[in-house]
């Protein structure tokens, strides 16, 4: 369980690297696979072993800085640090999982220790305890009990960085590990050794899946950009059809309200030639009641003259008519005499 957690602790560097800088007030860069720390180490380190442990120190850096079980640790403002590479980058290793025999180092060998070591002897370990707590006693109970003479074999020193110094020297992950496997064939004895070896390469086969992920994520949307742009093309075409026939179909109304126009002229023409054919039927009636007006006026004028002229003959034959009678009444008058 402890491993566990150290694994999801290293995984976690950056966040637990805030953490610290929080806690100490220093100024750490953060990088995407671990993050500086103050001292910069420009060559290989002159490395000693400390005697009776299978841990080396370099006693000519002002630094607590070691070696063991084929990683590099680096205590600095009350942290520990852990690198396979002598100048880092770092990963930050919380104290409940630092390995037992860098607790053990005793104080004179810290080249800087910090205040809370004066006064506590020099061949001892730092008492750990008195500084994180009791429930990181309770944690690393034991620590500092251990057979001194059954003390592991230290590592073998990673001399070949000796060549990888200033514009050589590799910051990126994968050029380190490239290195490592064809230089340094030592496999960790210590548990978090091993395990922050593991992590190291679960991280780096994360990173080196990553760009992987990354190419099949960018394929995968070129891919589904590619099919919006023939959804796009595919609505646009239909769009366009759509608008081609809306075209049509305006052509075709604007044509039938033409024919309409058009009828609808020709109606008015028929219209104002029966207008003008029932004007001019008009007239003619008019024309025709006229001339029968005139006709029968001139019949009645006519037909009164032609009284008239009866009654003229009349008169002229009423006298002729009235002499004979006369005559013959004076005759008779005078016959009778």
């Amino acid at each position: 369980m402890r491993y566990a957690m150290l694994a999801a602790a290293i995984l976690l560097g950056p966040a637990l690297s805030i953490q610290a800088h929080a806690q100490t007030q220093m100024g750490i860069s953060i990088s995407n696979r671990g993050f500086s720390i103050g001292f910069v180490m420009s060559s290989y380190p002159t490395l000693v072993r400390i005697p009776g442990y299978p841990v080396y120190y370099d006693p000519s850096v002002y630094s607590n800085y070691f070696f063991y079980d084929g990683l590099y640790w680096v205590f600095q403002d009350d942290n520990w640090y852990s690198s396979a590479w002598y100048n880092g980058p770092w990963d930050m290793v919380p104290p409940a999982y630092v390995p037992l025999f860098i607790l053990r180092i005793p104080v004179r060998y810290y080249r800087r220790p910090p205040v809370y070591f004066r006064g506590w002897r020099a061949d001892d370990p730092p008492r750990w305890g008195e500084h994180w707590g009791p429930n990181w006693e309770r944690e690393r109970s034991g620590w500092n009990h251990w057979n001194r003479r059954d003390v592991p074999r230290p590592a073998p020193l990673p001399t070949y960085q000796r060549n990888y110094t200033g514009d050589r020297y590799p910051r990126q992950l994968d050029e380190q590990r490239a290195i490592e496997a064809r230089r340094y064939r030592y496999q960790p004895r210590d548990p978090v050794s091993r395990q922050i070896f593991e992590q190291r390469r679960q991280r780096q086969e994360f990173r080196d899946r990553q760009p992987q992920q990354q190419n099949i994520r960018q394929q995968e949307m070129y891919r589904q950009q590619q099919q919006q742009n023939v959804r796009q093309q595919e609505m646009y075409r239909q769009q366009q059809q759509q608008n081609m026939r809306q075209q049509e179909m305006y052509r075709q109304q604007q044509q039938q309200n033409m024919r309409q126009q058009e009828m609808y002229r020709q109606q008015q023409q028929q219209n104002m030639r029966q207008q003008e054919m029932n004007r001019q039927q008009q007239q003619q009636n008019m024309r025709q009641q006229e001339m029968y007006r005139q006709r029968t006026q001139q019949d009645a004028r006519q037909l009164e003259r032609a009284r008239q002229q009866q009654q003229q003959n009349n008169r002229q034959r009423q006298p002729q008519r009235s002499r004979p009678a006369r005559s013959g009444s004076s005759g008779g008058m005078d016959n009778g005499t």
